[in-house]
């Protein structure tokens, strides 16, 4: 009756309904409905205990988007990806990205690439490897050799190839990193490739430091041990961020399908690609480079439509979102974008470096918008994992961790700069950084000696 009275009674706040009278449920659903507006407003309340995605400068993924963009979100919940036959037009719209991104990444005929969309980059990223370890085994079983023990070859991978070598029984072969480098050297390949490996992983955007592998070397290496040892090694090249960055600011640069001996690419969408959260995509140089053990076939328009992703039923809005992206942009507006970030990144790298305890590891220039740094005094008195402490009071996410190893006593510090961090949010930083290393020089004060945060 006291409740029947409570909804009665005319006063309609949120936060006086019967739902906000106790913490929402965690471990059993309620026994009774409430009123969507109180159910939305109350989990909405939690979500803010979240932190500020905008100033979360540890996260590659993109965290601002457009109202159109959310607009045509919300107009896709209701597609399923995978129903090719149902909704015809969403799966043309993924081919068109898929030929979109073949002809971005100089595929020698764009048209007759082979490529699908997956949910990230990692998904992407255990396509091509599977691709690699399929196409290494028929080639082994044609040679009458066995095929029990590959391996993969790579610098400092993101964890997915670990997961990868893990879940598909490959011998992951992660060459450490030498004295001075941020990444895998050509000459180290020699030591490590043989008759098993599948193929080399090259990394275009290294996770720890955001610089780029020298992709061309590391084909011209892999020629060169073909030459003398008739190892015929593909490259994957892992372009989870670069991807999308390359092309538009560094077209010079040499590391996509332009080098024969690259077979497949991954690049993930939600990250500098400017699209929502939930697209990757996998594209291969040609067709017959994805083994067709690995392709199924459903029914579309009367015929067939291959698909090959990891993942079945998955929601159409963020390949709507990346295409979207693609005709309202254009190779103008992704340079213009990408640029706006490395300027801001480089700005950020120039006021660390003139800091005094910082060594510049990356500066922002020729690779990823990013800036990596270490202290270049190991007797600091602060750490930066207490520098990190410090921002974090400020709102900052940004995050310090050890280099893989063969650098691993190496701690360093990393920022990531994305499309809606601008110039002057990067100002902001460096201000912050500043003020936290004077705190930090001269020790923490004591409680009654600090301010309270005010506005």
């Amino acid at each position: 009756m006291a409740l029947h009275r409570k909804r009665d009674s005319g006063l309609d706040d949120v936060f006086a309904t019967p739902l906000s009278e106790k913490p929402l449920p965690k471990y059993r659903m309620p026994d009774g409905e409430s009123r969507p507006e109180s159910a939305y407003e109350l989990v909405r309340a939690e979500l803010l205990l979240d932190g500020n995605s905008a100033q979360n400068l540890a996260t590659f993924t993109t965290t601002w988007s457009g109202d159109e963009t959310r607009r045509l979100m919300a107009d896709s919940l209701d597609k399923n990806l995978v129903d090719k036959d149902e909704y015809p037009q969403t799966a043309e719209i993924e081919n068109r990205c898929v030929h979109i991104l073949a002809d971005l990444w100089n595929a020698p005929d764009h048209r007759g690439a082979m490529g699908c969309s997956t949910t990230g980059s990692s998904e992407a990223a255990m396509l091509g490897g599977l691709a690699l370890k399929w196409r290494w085994r028929q080639r082994r079983e044609r040679e009458g050799k066995p095929a029990d023990r590959p391996n993969l070859v790579c610098g400092p991978v993101q964890v997915c190839w670990e997961k990868f070598a893990r879940y598909f029984d490959v011998e992951l072969r992660q060459v450490p990193l030498e004295p001075g480098a941020t990444g895998l050297r050509p000459h180290q390949l020699s030591h490590y490739v043989d008759e098993n490996t599948i193929g080399v992983v090259a990394i275009l955007g290294v996770t720890f430091t955001c610089d780029y592998e020298p992709v061309e070397k590391i084909a011209k290496a892999l020629d060169a041990i073909q030459a003398n040892t008739g190892l015929d090694v593909p490259i994957h090249v892992d372009a989870a961020s670069g991807g999308f960055v390359a092309p538009f600011v560094q077209p010079d640069l040499v590391w996509d399908f332009r080098l024969e001996r690259v077979a497949s690419i991954n690049a993930s969408g939600h990250k500098y690609g400017l699209a929502p959260l939930g697209v990757g995509w996998a594209v291969w140089r040609q067709a017959d480079l994805l083994p067709d053990d690995l392709v199924f076939r459903v029914s579309y328009l009367g015929g067939e439509m291959p698909t090959f992703a990891l993942n079945f039923s998955r929601p159409g809005g963020e390949v709507i979102a990346q295409y979207y992206a693609f005709v309202r942009l254009g190779r103008e507006g992704y340079r213009r974008i990408q640029q706006a970030c490395l300027d801001a990144a480089a700005g950020l790298a120039e006021r660390v470096a003139r800091m005094g305890p910082f060594e510049l590891l990356y500066d922002g220039r020729g690779a990823l918008p990013a800036v990596s740094f270490t202290l270049r005094d190991a007797s600091s008195p602060f750490s930066l994992y207490d520098l990190s402490d410090q921002l974090r009071m400020r709102g900052w996410q940004v995050p310090a961790y050890p280099l893989p190893p063969g650098r691993e006593d190496t701690v360093i510090m990393r920022v990531l700069v994305r499309h809606g961090v601008s110039a002057d949010e990067t100002a902001l930083l460096a201000d912050d950084i500043r003020a936290s290393v004077e705190r930090l020089s001269k020790g923490a004060p004591p409680d009654s000696e600090r301010q309270a945060f005010h506005h």
